[in-house]
């Protein structure tokens, strides 16, 4: 399961929540608090695994203000998304396009469908607000596929280098990290 979701590119560093499927057989969407979190859907493959990973953010959250996806229209093809695993290690993906498509004609197969390869979807509102002012009329999804998986956070590695001092001769420097 995926613990936490990194995309340098737009700013987002976020804890992820787990989601399963609403009362009406819909994908779950994060709660809306002053506290956003990204939402992975837990019917979807971890990311790095084989298949399409889901994660679900709001754009904005009601009164609180801004979501955590919302600059998530502005990435664009290959700009880096990281998602860190419960085990500590980190699947890297790279956009590879980003769709605004209208909520009544949401792709289903393209993003929930089979994929031989380890795939990302991210998915928040979008486009115009509806009538009502309290929908968008649309979604944005980005479509990413893997990079390189496996390795542990920096933090980590530093922790178990410092645990096992003298048994470990050097740490590379990832080009990935900050």
């Amino acid at each position: 399961m995926p613990v936490r979701l990194r995309i340098p590119a737009v700013g987002v560093d976020t804890p992820v929540i787990r989601l399963g499927l609403a009362p009406d057989g819909s994908v779950q969407v994060p709660p809306v608090t002053a506290n956003d979190r990204a939402g992975w859907y837990e019917h979807s493959p971890a990311p790095g695994q084989t298949g399409p990973s889901v994660i679900l953010g709001h754009v904005t959250v009601g009164a609180y203000g801004d979501g955590v996806f919302r600059h998530l229209a502005r990435l664009r093809r290959g700009e880096r998304i990281e998602a860190r695993l419960e085990n500590g290690t980190t699947a890297v993906f790279t956009v590879d396009t980003v769709r605004t498509v209208a909520k009544a004609e949401f792709p289903t197969d393209a993003v929930y469908g089979n994929v031989d390869r380890p795939e990302l979807r991210l998915i928040t509102c979008g486009g115009p607000r509806t009538g009502d002012g309290d929908e968008y009329r649309d979604n944005v999804i980005v479509f990413a596929t893997l990079s390189r998986r496996g390795g542990t956070t920096a933090r980590h590695r530093d922790t178990t280098a410092s645990r096992h001092r003298g048994t470990t001769t050097s740490r590379q420097h990832d080009p990935g990290e900050r």
